[in-house]
């Protein structure tokens, strides 16, 4: 999608904000659970969002993948509003990284944006042989015009952070992004008017594959740091190291503005949030604004229960910063106007493992005075717990699924397997903050054709608050 010509996305994040069409459609990459892998591909879906339709709020479009046993995840496109001053560019492939193959697709979404069809593939080999990474995750495109994927480990699976390159026209891996690797990938976000990238670390894939061990913690097999790179040189700049409060950091957002020097963190396993920032001697730092406590539990596998962070993103204007608790069952909303002192605004509840009337009980809990009711929605019981989430381009509505990755769905909520994830939407309140569930709204993956699936990330075809990334160089020249 383009707007007024000028090449893929938006100039600036406040006119994306303002000027952009409600969104209709939106496309989720659905797992299939480890019982059924061998047996049925990845699909990608698409989603009617629009309210107005005859088919609001159900799958309109299944693209099967070729393969079996990937574990689709998250995705990104070809380009976006990094290439916003470029005419000859056009956002009309979504790229979608496989986890588990360490295989990468191509989908065109251009030609049939409704019904996206299968352009080519990026095999393992091609991964393995040129660059030595594997267990691909996010993608971002680069100015340049070229992709950009941080991988998570070795073709081994063996913990590794690094970076491949793909052409973003032939889809060819061209080579690694930087000069040196680190010991974990996952997450990363780059601002080129301040020469810097910073990239985050989940785990050694041949162990977060298999589920979570707290033993694998402690055996320093899980992440624990930001790393800062020079954005020129690509060189490791700095190894931000966040301490017993940072265990596993993944989504990085800085903030929107190209100029701001500063963004947030979500750091799951220790269930905070980090404020990361420049210094003036121009080094960059951490601090926590944000922990949400663990509650003290019986009838679950460890006394106490963290919330686990597990994704994080800011509206476009940087006034509100999301994140969900997937154990614990509850999507926040914080005004980040004071960046140092985020204030909570908007709370929900929808499933998780504390619900009253649940297995777990609550001896102790700081937050909440009794445990929260289950959730509902057209007759049926929410399951799991709110996941990933994407916020609307005016920050209106948050869509939110309920999936994080099958080996852990299997381990945390194993009814997820057999009746499926949903897709759900919250209406937001920015004015005064607040959400709401939107009653009228429910995808039910447990309804597909084929059997219960594991629904993941959400995107949209024009672009979203946790994919583009805007220049300073185009807002400048939007300016003139």
């Amino acid at each position: 999608m383009a707007c007024c010509g000028e090449g893929p996305g938006y100039a600036t994040p406040l006119e994306a904000m303002e000027k952009a069409p409600r969104e209709e459609i939106v496309y989720i990459p659905c797992i299939i659970p480890p019982e059924r892998r061998g047996e049925q591909p990845d699909y990608l879906v698409t989603v009617d969002v629009d309210p107005k339709s005859p088919t609001y709020s159900k799958v309109i479009h299944r693209l099967p993948m070729p393969n079996v046993s990937d574990e689709l995840h998250h995705s990104g496109w070809n380009t976006c509003s990094s290439c916003h001053g470029d005419k000859t560019q056009r956002r009309d492939r979504l790229i979608l990284p496989c986890v588990n193959s360490d295989r990468i697709y191509v989908v065109n979404v251009g030609d049939a944006s409704r019904a996206p069809t299968l352009d080519t593939s990026i095999e393992p080999w091609e991964m393995h042989d040129k660059c030595g990474l594997g267990a691909p995750h996010t993608s971002h495109c680069l100015a340049s015009g070229d992709i950009m994927i941080s991988c998570m480990g070795d073709p081994d699976g063996n913990g590794k952070g690094g970076f491949i390159l793909v052409d973003g026209k032939t889809f060819i891996v061209k080579g690694n992004w930087e000069k040196e690797s680190v010991k974990f990938g996952y997450d990363f976000w780059y601002q080129p008017y301040h020469n810097v990238m910073i990239s985050t670390e989940w785990g050694a894939p041949k162990c977060f594959r298999n589920g979570f061990n707290p033993a694998d913690v402690t055996a320093g097999n899980y992440g624990n740091a930001l790393n800062v790179w020079d954005w020129t040189t690509r060189e490791l700049q700095q190894t931000i190291k966040l301490g017993p409060d940072g265990h596993i950091p993944l989504e990085i957002r800085f903030l929107h503005d190209p100029l701001a020097t500063e963004g947030y963190v979500g750091c799951a396993l220790s269930s905070s949030v980090f404020r990361f920032f420049r210094k003036e001697d121009r080094t960059w730092d951490a601090e926590k604004v944000i922990q949400v406590a663990p509650k003290k539990v019986e009838g679950w596998a460890l006394p106490d229960m963290p919330g686990l962070i597990t994704d994080i993103l800011l509206s476009l204007d940087d006034r509100f910063l999301y994140f969900s608790n997937w154990l614990h069952g509850d999507v926040r909303q914080y005004d980040i106007t004071d960046r140092r002192h985020p204030k909570l605004v908007g709370q929900l509840f929808l499933g998780g493992s504390v619900c009253r009337d649940g297995k777990v009980k609550v001896t102790d809990d700081s937050e909440l005075k009794e445990q929260p009711a289950p959730a509902f929605i057209k007759g049926n019981r929410i399951l799991g717990g709110p996941q990933m989430i994407q916020l609307s381009l005016d920050g209106k509505r948050l869509y939110l699924t309920t999936s994080l990755f099958s080996s852990w769905d299997k381990q945390f909520y194993p009814e997820l397997l057999s009746k499926g994830t949903m897709m759900l939407a919250i209406d937001v309140d920015t004015k005064n903050g607040g959400l709401t569930l939107n009653e009228d709204f429910v995808v039910d993956f447990g309804k597909e054709p084929n059997g219960p699936v594991l629904a993941h990330e959400i995107r949209y075809p024009g672009g979203d608050c946790s994919s583009d990334i805007w220049l300073a160089t185009t807002i400048h020249k939007s300016k003139v």
